[in-house]
């Protein structure tokens, strides 16, 4: 018996949403990827600010990203158009490995005309969305899941309620046979100890203290006090009080299971379990750093309320604050504002939140999908040439 029905791809991998990707390598063919997808239905786009002079570990992210993006398991066929040929094969080349159905134009192929560009990309759009149209969903299991978890805008219901909740569920996924990624580095800075504890090996602990030093180490070299800071304002206001508060509250959210590894950003996991990402902790970075990486899901806890949710993953949004779950009743996907009040045991709600998470996965929207809300943001690390 199936867990939920879910798309499958040449790869083997299981995408439980069948998008049309267009996406443009550069900021050169942006506004031509959004003007290309008006005009198919059900077309998502992923557009790159910038592209030309990244150098270093820059390129290389900039590169993983968008093979990790256009290689998401939610993806069934990709239109990718650039300023740079090269480039596009390259990326084309390494997403076609994945066997799903790819194709590019760049702006050389249309003679540097944006309206030619536009006209043949949405003639090969239109084939390749057609074509997708023909998948059906079939039997899938929750151990081919890989699950995104992120919290943002946090105050005390977040790490009393909402993070040991959606820890009940990674600690369930897991035991599945699931693969759970959370990241937001600097959220772990007064608990890296207690992560630590928990790797797999002497390097898996010596890579998660090592990540943290870093980002410490960068505030600290721009002068930035970290105090007011995160927590931030709307964090204070909520009520949470100090770094070491906000990040037992974080790390709630991943449960209690061993830490396998220590990723970069857009880096995909190489076996199940749980993983933690060296990554941003601003929401829009983080969550595009995990579908890069390859989540088909993510979980995502707020106490004031957050509305950003990714562009090619189902954001599954929750709260265990009553006031923000009455006020914010179309952007939040599930209320355990019940367990803050007392009024329901959180195993209970863990169990309606892992239901919740494989209805998803079967094709119910989340409010973000509903109201068309999504983006992927890629980091940038230094300048460029």
């Amino acid at each position: 018996m199936s867990d939920f029905l879910g798309y499958r791809n040449a790869d083997g991998s299981v995408g439980v949403r069948n998008h049309f990707l267009v996406m443009s390598l550069t900021g050169l063919t942006g506004p031509t990827a959004r003007r290309i997808a008006q005009q198919i239905r059900g077309a998502e786009v992923v557009t790159m600010p910038f592209g030309s002079g990244l150098v270093g570990a820059d390129a290389e992210l900039h590169r993983r990203a968008l093979i990790g993006l256009a290689a998401n398991p939610n993806v069934g066929a990709v239109l990718m158009i650039g300023g740079n040929p090269p480039e596009l094969t390259d990326i084309a080349e390494a997403v076609a490995l994945t066997g799903k159905p790819v194709d590019t134009l760049s702006m050389d192929d249309c003679d540097h005309d944006a309206l030619t560009l536009s006209e043949r990309g949405t003639r090969a759009g239109v084939k390749l969305a057609r074509a997708v149209s023909r998948r059906r969903r079939g039997p899938a299991s929750a151990s081919e899941l890989t699950v995104a978890l992120e919290c943002g805008r946090s105050d005390p219901s977040s790490g009393l309620v909402s993070n040991p909740l959606v820890g009940l569920v990674a600690d369930r996924l897991v035991a599945a046979g699931a693969l759970v990624i959370f990241g937001e580095t600097m959220e772990w800075l007064g608990a890296e100890h207690l992560l630590k504890r928990r790797a797999v090996s002497p390097e898996v602990a010596r890579a998660i203290e090592a990540a943290v030093l870093r980002r410490e180490a960068q505030a600290v070299a721009a002068g930035i006090d970290l105090t007011g800071n995160n927590p931030g304002p709307t964090n204070i206001a909520g009520g949470l009080t100090t770094i070491e508060e906000k990040a037992l509250g974080g790390i709630a959210k991943g449960g209690l299971s061993p830490i396998q590894s220590l990723i970069g950003i857009a880096e995909r996991p190489a076996k199940p379990g749980l993983h933690v990402m060296d990554a941003p902790a601003y929401a829009p970075e983080s969550v595009t750093g995990f579908v890069a990486a390859g989540a088909q899901l993510v979980m995502f806890t707020t106490g004031a309320g957050n509305s950003f949710v990714s562009q090619l993953a189902p954001t599954l949004k929750l709260s265990g604050n009553p006031v923000a779950t009455r006020r914010l009743a179309e952007q939040l996907d599930f209320d355990a504002s019940a367990v803050t009040e007392r009024s329901e045991s959180i195993e209970a709600a863990a169990a309606r939140l892992y239901d919740t998470l494989i209805d998803i996965a079967g094709g119910t929207l989340t409010w973000g999908e509903v109201l068309n809300e999504g983006e992927e943001v890629v980091s940038r690390l230094g300048p460029a040439l």
